[in-house]
């Protein structure tokens, strides 16, 4: 992976969009629905980051460099090679924004990709989201432990769980949750015999076993491909070991 994902909040500030026609009113476009106030560049000193969409290369090139001696990170259309950051594909279930980038490779496959995204995730995304937010003292205050809290969460949301995302209808299954559940959850030891070094021979359940884990626990030459699915601030100790006596523990042992 050669890029960090973010997303950056524009909301009132100002961006700068360099050209005219279509290619840059579609950017200026994509800059007011995030909140942003395109502007020219000659408003740059105000700005942070600013887009080009010039057809002619040597336009587009020279307009990229001003902007980035100004000290703006700066995206050119169908130049990737200029481009200090790239635009996904969005996904929008407000608050719940899903962005599919291939880092400028093919915009089009991520757009193809969102697309079959759009007829998976539901509406009521949105409602979830928000009304976790609205709770979040209450969910604190019930689970003050940050890895007790993060695994009552893992067991909600998952799939089956009382807050499924594919399953939860509306807000109120929040609540009945928190007057349902306990304040302490179950640690939990799984061990997955991997039949290859390959990620994608991995099943549907080590696959989710690996993404919910607070400890792997792994066989020392295990391939990174397989560990970096695991959640990135899981902590990763190399066989043998014992696990710990909290939380979700994954031990992956190769045939």
């Amino acid at each position: 992976m050669h890029s960090l994902p973010l997303f950056h909040r524009i909301a009132g500030t100002r961006v700068v969009v360099v050209g005219t026609g279509d290619m840059a009113e579609a950017k200026a476009r994509l800059v007011r629905r995030a909140g942003g106030i395109p502007c020219a560049e000659t408003e740059a000193h105000h700005a942070r980051i600013g887009f080009v969409a010039l057809e002619d290369e040597r336009e587009a090139e020279a307009a990229a460099l001003r902007l980035k001696r100004l000290g703006l990170l700066v995206n050119v259309a169908d130049r990737p090679d200029l481009c200090d950051f790239t635009l996904p594909s969005v996904l929008d279930r407000d608050p719940v924004l899903v962005a599919v980038s291939t880092g400028g490779a093919s915009a089009g496959l991520a757009k193809h990709l969102r697309l079959r995204l759009e007829a998976l995730l539901p509406q009521s995304l949105g409602s979830l989201a928000r009304a976790l937010e609205a709770a979040r003292e209450r969910i604190r205050a019930r689970f003050p432990h940050g890895d007790a809290r993060r695994r009552a969460l893992d067991s909600a949301l998952g799939e089956g769980g009382a807050l499924d995302p594919f399953e939860v209808e509306n807000d109120s299954a929040v609540e009945a949750w928190l007057a349902a559940t306990g304040s302490e959850t179950a640690s939990e030891i799984l061990e997955f015999s991997l039949s290859s070094d390959d990620p994608e021979d991995l099943t549907l359940r080590q696959a989710r076993a690996l993404g919910r884990a607070d400890t792997v626990l792994h066989d020392p030459h295990l391939p990174e491909a397989i560990l970096v699915r695991a959640r990135a601030d899981a902590v990763r100790i190399a066989l043998p070991a014992d696990p710990p006596a909290e939380g979700l523990s994954v031990i992956l042992r190769r045939d």
